[in-house]
């Protein structure tokens, strides 16, 4: 299937989304995959909001490249920041990178610097778009490219589920969009400084995420399967 193609089903798409599930909003991580995703909607599809989710512990190069997206569509990210109360405890009873000492700790640390502000961002909404790929992980290979989301009460839509990485990194090449400068360094997933690392060659494209944790377990909670 030619890209051309691909990017015509991605729009159609987008535009029943749109018609169907109003409001409809866009969870921005500013990895390539949404990439693709910010310029489509960014040129073709204003009354979609795009937000993401402020975890304070981002890299530079993501705010960095926030800044870039900005400026280039004209449009405002909307930010959603963890609870302060909540970093306080976390941080007073297993220190500022607790994170590391178990999968418990870790799953905490992501339900509340990411699972709890993205129910604040999707309350009132009546669909989510997000940029998962099929082939991105174990975890990611039995879900939908549209699907409700029992978890979070509303529609849940991955435009790029069937793209692979070599057609991502194509669009973006071929339509000159900006992308995060940590890809140029060697990491192909990226999420929170502490918990992302460069890969090498051969390894998984999400490897670097939570490097020191089985794959099975790779997961924030935002992406969780439904289960009925």
């Amino acid at each position: 299937m030619s890209l051309n193609h691909m990017i015509t089903e991605v729009k159609t798409l987008l535009v029943s989304v749109n018609e169907d599930y109003p409001p409809v909003v866009f969870a921005n991580s500013f990895g390539a995959e949404d990439m693709v995703l910010t310029d489509l909607i960014g040129q073709h599809f204003p009354g979609i909001n795009m937000f993401t989710l402020d975890t304070g512990r981002l890299p530079e190069e993501t705010y960095t490249l926030m800044k870039e997206v900005e400026d280039r569509y004209h449009i405002h990210i909307q930010l959603y920041f963890p609870e302060s109360a909540a970093v306080e405890k976390y941080v007073a009873q297993n220190g500022p990178n607790g994170f590391y000492g178990s999968i418990d700790s870790r799953k905490a640390c992501c339900h509340m610097r990411k699972v709890e502000p993205l129910k604040r961002a999707l309350s009132g909404k009546c669909a989510w778009i997000t940029g998962l790929r099929r082939d991105q992980a174990p975890t990611r290979k039995d879900i939908a490219e549209s699907e409700f989301d029992i978890g979070n009460g509303l529609q849940k839509v991955s435009p790029l589920l069937n793209w692979s990485l070599s057609d991502v990194w194509a669009y973006l090449k071929e339509f000159n969009v900006s992308y995060n400068a940590l890809h140029d360094k060697g990491y192909t997933s990226i999420g929170c400084a502490p918990c992302t690392r460069a890969i090498t060659p051969g390894e998984d494209v999400r490897a670097g995420r939570w490097w020191w944790e089985n794959p099975e377990t790779k997961e924030c909670g935002l992406h969780l399967k439904n289960r009925g």
